[in-house]
């Protein structure tokens, strides 16, 4: 964001929570969670009614069906959201906590004020993914850009599309942001009735609309300070605030322009919302100056207000400013849940380190349930990987130029330079302003502190009196700098950018223009002259007629440094410099307006745009209407006018209107393709329907690729809007991209084809983005595509096993350039074993059933580069979680590490973590019956441990061509775990080398490369069969021992063993011994294979003959294993129709009846199926019963 104006924003979470990463997360899902005392968002691992596809008995799906919104009112929708909140009212129950705030709609989860010990306990629930403080971030802050952007006049969009007055009707527009001021006329509408009709209207305390997509949205105007329900109209249809979070007793009065109630007390919510959808042709003046009139992109449009950022108590300081994350995510689920069609959010947190960030999350839902989302990239350019909401479910906007109000500083040399202005007369028959030129930092008062930057209460009247001066912009408000300027008698002010950034139409209390960083140093330079002199006249007198658009200096760059980097931020960009729209004022004084400048400005350009597109097709998706905007875009220009082709700076190129209707292709993608995304970043989404994709292939109207090592190929899917033949061309510098097919025919609109893109480097540079662009061409129709590729030097395995005192494992990696990699190893070092604290295991760290925890204490040293924890359970159908937690000198834990997948295995590692003491809890969430696990850690410390070999030391690298080498190790000790790193140069690649020990073997024994197996149906009397695995020496003889729960099973000495019932609820492993004459023999054990309990059904009915008027009744009684129980349902069947379908609690002790239907007369079989909770019984059927009904 830029200094006009600074809010804050918010972290959210998803409909689909998630687990663990692949590497591991920490407790809050992007980052380390410090657990202080204070107000947190706890995410649910169940999704959200937007996202809920199933899975969750008793309870059907709630997604809505692509094409349509989620419908609240339903009533699976209402009993779902209900489990939710019961689900998290227990949640909060266990650490007696209270809920303050509960998201069932986008994202699954409450806030809730927590102790630090109640966060800690509350991290480890099985039932919550995530756990996050509550967060303060901030908003990101001449040519009508309506005009500019091709929509007015009778060639422009709105005529073509039935004209202004209907643009975007239908649809509401919901703003997150600062309230809105009323008295504007941008939000001037008529006073709302009770009469349902075609317009909005009020039905007891809400607002009524019926949408132009056949739903109906329902909202209410929540009443406060200078704000009543009847400020509410046909324009703005509802207006809501939520302050929980940030706290009544936080925000400032009426004296500093903040309110307690929907009210705009900053100004910034007013302009994105008259931005995206406010009134046709409003007319403005801004500091006296009458700047003609503005229009919503969408005047049509209804506008839903969110108040969600607040103005603390200090006017001068923004630190007390914000919006708290709890009360954006409120926000977000009530307008799901009121029905909004698009959501704008100029509001960020600074470079995105997640692409499924709780923020990111929360807009999944939304999207999910059909709303687009357009937020702000942030103001934090002009570097690379300055970006935020870099979700591939949002479109994230890029703020460019368009051609504004200028003035011109004549230096007394002749240099003129151009800026912005509209504090200097903008009469061309007015005076010229003319002063000596001074540099602020010369005409300082003695002592001041940084006077360069016009602080207040700096410059010397004695010496400023009638002067202009030049001030450095940072620090302060830039309207402060000019008021310090009059303050000591100046006359007018150049303000100066130190580095680029945007040049702002600032209402200054003397004339001042404001000049960008490459104008600085001619400036200075003049300035410092004996006799300075400078000129203001209006407009831009210079030879230098800036281009447009460009993209603004302060505008966020990418690329997005996470998950890959396969996704391709900023998606597009919009006008968001010198933006005229709406402001703030207080009840009953006279509206006010604005020009501001940051990508705050751009997104609503886009939320509007996607109104107007909803407009016109009101069942279109959020990734359709984001596939025609790309589509159609085209590039930006930079400072000579010459075009830029970066995506990382302009994304596709800036919005075009009058194209993006008729698109010719499009890039269409859901919520199960975003889920299969998550999946295939590294993440648990928790739903095992959900395959992965490689992040490059979602289906994305921008191509990614951050890692390429070998030639790649990346499959798109399009959609047609047209008959016609398309031809491929494709272009990237140092890229070899062969499409195929190349052409593509469509008979209609509506046609699928998918097409391949295989990419492979040639030439372009190693470890960092080559880019260019794919284009699908027809007639006159172009559809646009940018390409961005990084070429990596290697692309290695995170993990190569091995196991033996001695011995060595092949690692193969792939370069992704020629040329030598030196290779280094750190380690091996021994792993710590966790005793069992309640001394009941004496092999195992610990046993316990579901519900159990416990607890272990772990050091790591000064200089440790790599840290893991690792939890491992002997039952793998067992569901372990680990928590790993940093504490504080007093024992406190302060940071959080959670490894919480659906398996039975958890693992946490750290890169170059903290030296300290920390705590490792292990908790048994599923185990049935109790599990025993170990708990081991280690601690890489460069010179510690024992010997790793590696062959060759140099690897000789050819581009795309797999290489290998051999680390190897002897000495080590018996029955020990090891844990060595392996490094790739100074490229950052590493793969972890881990070795398991058994006896002591000596050199000559066979070593077993793959494990033994086992084969067959792990039940009752069902035989299982062992394969020997592989070993490194041929001619090898077998023998076998079979064992249950890790012992000898007597007798069991065969390749087939035959499971009996004494084996039920118990793990089989099979020990194969290899040996042949004059070697050593060696030993390996087959991964364990679960039998589970096996259950029969007995069914008897009460009568067998009986007449039609008679009760029949079928008794069932279900048998299980005695450590089983029989719990879960049974379905009853009459002549294999099913009649009823029971569930069985432990309390049924598995017996139930039920009363047959009616029959006719007649003989029926009656017959009863069961099917078990638990994953560790076998479901089983009865045999037939009878009843013979006489008449």
């Amino acid at each position: 964001m830029v200094a006009t104006t600074t809010l804050v924003a918010t972290s959210l979470v998803t409909g689909a929570a998630l687990g663990a990463t692949a590497a591991p997360t920490s407790i809050g899902g992007g980052g380390q969670t410090e657990f202080t005392p204070g107000r947190y968002i706890v995410t649910m691992v169940d999704q959200a009614a937007a996202t809920y596809d199933g899975g969750v008995r008793g309870f059907d799906a709630t997604t809505p069906p692509e094409g349509e919104q989620l419908d609240t009112r339903r009533q699976v929708v209402q009993d779902y959201t209900e489990y939710l909140e019961e689900q998290q009212e227990d949640a909060a129950a266990s650490v007696g906590a209270d809920i303050d705030y509960s998201y069932t709609l986008a994202t699954n989860g409450f806030a809730a004020d927590l102790t630090a010990a109640q966060a800690v306990e509350l991290s480890a629930n099985k039932l919550v993914a995530s756990i996050v403080p509550d967060e303060l971030k901030k908003i990101t802050a001449a040519q009508r850009s309506t005009e500019f952007l091709g929509l007015e006049g009778a060639e422009g969009l709105w005529a073509a599309t039935g004209g202004a007055e209907t643009a975007g009707e239908g649809i509401v527009v919901g703003v997150l942001d600062t309230g809105f001021a009323p008295e504007n006329p941008a939000f001037a509408g008529d006073a709302l009735g009770s009469t349902p009709g075609a317009d909005p209207y009020r039905d007891g305390d809400s607002t009524v609309f019926e949408k132009s997509d056949g739903q109906t949205f329902t909202g209410v105007c929540t009443e406060g300070d200078q704000f009543a329900a009847d400020d509410c109209t046909t324009k703005v249809i509802s207006a809501r605030y939520f302050v929980d979070g940030f706290g009544a007793g936080n925000i400032g009065d009426a004296g500093v322009g903040e309110y307690l109630s929907p009210r705009d007390g900053d100004g910034h919510g007013s302009h994105t919302a008259s931005t995206a959808a406010g009134n046709l042709e409003v007319d403005a003046n801004v500091g006296g100056n009458a700047l003609g009139y503005f229009s919503g992109i969408a005047p049509a449009a209804k506008i839903a207000a969110y108040k969600v950022c607040w103005s603390g108590p200090d006017p001068v300081e923004t630190t007390d400013d914000g919006c708290a994350s709890t009360d954006l995510l409120a926000a977000i689920d009530q307008a799901v849940a009121d029905g909004v069609d698009v959501i704008n959010y100029s509001i960020g947190g600074g470079a995105a380190t997640s692409t499924v960030s709780p923020t990111d999350q929360a807009f999944l839902g939304a999207a999910a349930a059909g709303v687009f989302v357009a937020a702000s990239a942030g103001n934090d350019g002009p570097g690379a990987t300055t970006l935020d909401n870099a979700a591939p479910w949002i479109t994230t906007v890029a703020a460019s130029t368009i051609p504004n109000y200028e003035a011109t500083v004549t230096l007394g040399d002749g240099q003129e330079f151009a800026g912005a202005s509209i504090t200097v007369d903008l009469d061309p028959a007015a005076e010229p302003l003319t002063g000596e030129l001074v540099y602020a930092a010369d005409v300082a008062l003695e002592g001041a502190v940084e006077p360069a930057l016009c602080l207040a209460d700096t410059l010397d009247p004695a010496l400023v009196d009638g002067k202009i001066v030049v001030c450095d912009r940072g620090a302060i408000a830039r309207v402060d700098k000019s008021a310090e300027v009059a303050r000591a008698g100046g006359i007018g002010s150049v303000l100066v950018n130190v580095t680029p950034s945007s040049i702002d139409l600032d209402t200054h209390v003397i004339p001042t223009i404001h000049l960008d960083a490459p104008y600085r140093d001619a400036v200075l330079a003049y300035a410092a002259t004996e006799g300075a002199t400078a000129t203001f006249t209006p407009g831009n007198e210079t030879a230098y007629q800036p281009p447009t658009p460009q993209v603004a200096g302060f505008s966020s760059r990418g690329p997005v440094e996470a998950d890959g980097s396969d996704i391709i931020k900023p998606d597009i960009s919009a006008p968001g410099v010198g933006i005229l729209a709406a402001s703030a004022n207080a009840e009953g004084a006279e509206p006010t307006f604005a020009l501001l400048s940051g990508t705050s400005m751009s997104s609503p350009h886009i939320a509007g745009l996607a109104a107007l597109y909803l407009g016109e097709r009101p069942n279109a998706t959020p990734a359709e209407i984001k596939s025609a905007f790309m589509t159609t875009a085209y590039d930006t220009v930079d400072a000579d006018g010459n075009p830029v082709t970066d995506p990382f700076t302009q994304g596709s190129g800036h919005v075009d209107p009058t194209k993006f209707f008729e698109p010719g292709l499009l890039y269409l993608n859901g919520i199960g393709d975003w889920l299969s995304y998550i999946e295939g970043a590294g993440y648990d989404v928790l739903d095992p329907a959900v395959e992965a994709i490689d992040p490059s292939n979602l289906n994305l109207a921008s191509i990614g690729i951050g890692s390429l090592t070998a030639p790649e190929t990346i499959t798109r899917t399009v959609t047609s809007t047209q008959a016609g033949t398309f031809e491929a061309s494709v272009s990237v510098p140092g890229i070899d991209a062969t499409v195929s097919p190349s052409t593509l025919t469509f008979g209609a609109a509506g046609e699928t084809q998918s097409y391949e893109v295989t990419i492979s480097r040639t030439d372009a540079p190693l470890d960092q983005f080559t880019t260019g662009a794919l284009t699908w061409t027809s007639g006159d129709t172009v559809v646009h595509s940018p390409i961005a590729v990084r070429p990596v030097t290697i692309l290695a395995p995170e993990t190569a096993s091995g196991t033996g005192t001695f011995g060595a494992v092949d690692v193969t990696v792939t370069p992704g350039g020629s040329g030598d990699i030196p290779l280094t190893s750190t380690g091996l070092t021994a792993g710590v074993f966790y005793e069992d604290p309640t001394g009941t295991e004496t092999e195992h760290s610990g046993s316990g059933a579901a519900g159990d925890e416990f607890e272990y204490t772990a050091t790591v040293p000064e200089g440790t580069t790599y840290a893991r924890f690792d939890l491992d359970s002997i039952d793998d159908t067992a569901d372990l979680d680990l928590v790993v937690y940093l504490l504080d000198d007093a024992g406190t834990p302060v940071t959080g590490w959670q490894s919480a997948t659906g398996s039975a295995d958890e693992r946490v590692n750290l890169v170059d973590p903290a030296p300290g003491t920390y705590q490792v809890t292990a908790s048994v969430y599923a185990a049935n019956p109790a599990t025993a696990f170990d708990v081991r850690t280690f601690a890489v410390v460069p010179g510690a441990g024992e010997p790793l070999g590696l062959d060759p030391e140099v690897l000789a690298g050819v581009q795309g061509e797999a290489v290998s080498y051999t680390a190897s190790w002897e000495g080590l000790a018996p029955f020990t775990n090891y844990l060595g790193i392996v490094s790739y140069g100074d490229t950052g690649a590493t793969t972890a080398i881990e070795v398991v020990t058994q006896d002591d073997v000596q050199p000559g024994t066979p070593v077993n490369t793959v494990l033994p197996t086992i084969s067959g149906k792990p039940l009752v009397g069902k035989k299982l069969t062992a394969s020997a695995g592989e070993w490194d020496v041929d001619g090898l003889k077998f023998s076998y021992q079979w064992q249950a729960n890790g012992e000898n099973i007597a007798g069991a000495d065969k390749s087939k063993y035959t499971v009996t019932k004494a084996d039920e609820g118990k793990a089989i492993t099979v020990v194969v011994t290899a040996s042949k004459k004059d070697l050593p023999s060696a030993s390996a054990t087959s991964e364990a294979v679960m039998i589970n309990y096996s259950s029969s059904v007995k069914l008897s009915v009460s009568k067998h003959v009986a007449f039609s008027w008679n009760t029949v009744s079928a008794t069932i009684r279900v048998a299980t294993g005695e450590d089983a129980a029989a719990t879960g349902t049974v379905k009853v069947t009459v002549d294999g129709k099913k009649i009823d379908t029971i569930t069985l609690d432990e309390s049924d002790n598995g017996k139930v009846t039920v009363i047959l239907p009616k029959l006719d007369r007649g003989l029926h079989q009656v017959r009863a199926q069961f099917t078990p909770a638990g994953d560790n019984v076998t479901g089983s059927k009865s045999s037939n019963d009878w009843v013979w009904i006489v008449f």
